[in-house]
């Protein structure tokens, strides 16, 4: 299995990352990367179709905010964490933070 591309942190783009993140299924997904680490594609349960899950996984990779690595027959993602607080600083948490008040709220 092909390693897919991802962009190096110099080229990580606010626009972008933010992008990325204000969908609330690819928020969702950063969210459990963020709180149980590592994960399969698969593990993720997401309750759409397998094309849109695709569709949502490449934007968090394009974007900068996961990794994916091949392992077998899976990709298993991993948030860019640091990558993104080097570019970023805070960012990540920031929206993260508000996602979760956002939920309690509502």
């Amino acid at each position: 299995m092909k390693s897919p591309n991802h962009p190096p942190i110099e080229t990580l783009s606010l626009t972008r990352v933010l992008y990325a993140l204000s969908d609330p299924i690819r928020l969702g997904l950063v969210h459990s990367l963020a709180t149980k680490g590592e994960q399969a594609c698969g593990a993720l349960n997401l309750a759409v179709a397998k094309s849109t899950a695709s569709h949502h996984f490449r934007v968090l990779r394009e974007s900068g905010v996961i990794q994916m690595r091949p392992e077998g027959t899976h990709f298993i993602n991993s948030l860019r964490k640091e990558d993104l607080d080097q570019r970023f600083p805070g960012l990540l948490d920031a929206v993260l933070q508000a996602a979760k008040t956002e939920t309690e709220i509502g």
